[in-house]
């Protein structure tokens, strides 16, 4: 029945710089029968998030009017993802649910073993995820480093000199220290969005979620970004998952996960 129907996915196995294409569509009627495959290609182990049958569906719409339908993804460490899809499709509502700024409707996520109905979402946000914002989200009155400190502090982490850490983050990003002291509306789009990132990893989050991270940015800015996500990934065993409607972010990464518009 339509109104069942699964968003669909595609993975993309990269091994390398060399990688095979190798699709895997998954429907709705199909999800059980592939468990067996799913459970082979995975080691449960290493999923850090878990989207199990999540659907949501806004408080005002129909009852059939759903954002997301039965959507099953699963995430692990050490990996780079990227969700796409066309408008409409949900990626911004799966960010939310992911974030937890939403609520699922039906069906659950979990992270890390832990279902996020049993979390403190405002400590999730804090301490176990980092959000990267397309727009990159800074305060332009403050500077680069003041940026990534308030973030220490809003998590509470308590550090004899907030503002070395900043620097050594900022490093990892590939900005210089004399960057420190700069106002962001000083900084190129390509610099601020360094900082967001850096600002992301200011305690040592366990998952990187990327909002659209490199729309505003040129092509070889958008490659030194990605670059950027890749070390997180596959040097510190992070979990970077992208939306994106980017070609060069999908051949960049190591899975890709297409959501379909839900049939009405």
């Amino acid at each position: 029945m339509a109104d069942k129907e699964k968003n669909n996915y595609v993975s993309k196995d990269k091994l390398g710089k060399n990688f095979t294409h190798k699709k895997q569509i998954v429907k709705n009627n199909e999800v059980k029968d592939n468990k067996e495959m799913k459970e082979k290609n995975t080691s449960s182990k290493d999923i850090i998030l878990s989207i199990k049958n999540a659907s949501y569906r806004y408080s005002d719409a129909e009852e059939n009017d759903y954002a997301l339908r039965n959507v099953s993804f699963d995430f692990e460490s050490g990996k780079i993802y990227a969700i796409r899809g066309r408008s409409g499709t949900g990626k911004t509502t799966l960010l939310s649910l992911i974030s937890g700024l939403e609520r699922c409707t039906e069906g659950e996520i979990i992270f890390d073993g832990k279902s996020l109905k049993d979390r403190n979402l405002d400590k999730y946000r804090n301490s176990d995820i980092g959000i990267v914002f397309q727009s990159y989200n800074l305060l332009p009155f403050m500077t680069a480093s003041e940026n990534i400190i308030l973030s220490m502090d809003a998590n509470g982490l308590k550090l004899k000199n907030k503002k070395e850490k900043a620097i050594e983050l900022m490093e990892k990003v590939g900005l210089k220290e004399t960057y420190a002291d700069r106002k962001v509306l000083r900084l190129s789009g390509g610099e601020q969005q360094r900082v967001a990132i850096a600002r992301s990893l200011s305690y040592n989050p366990k998952m990187i979620i990327a909002d659209e991270p490199t729309g505003n940015l040129d092509k070889q800015t958008e490659t030194e970004i990605l670059e950027i996500f890749e070390k997180l990934a596959h040097e510190e065993k992070k979990c970077v998952i992208i939306v994106t409607h980017s070609q060069n972010v999908c051949d960049a990464v190591d899975v890709i996960y297409d959501l379909k518009k839900v049939a009405k």
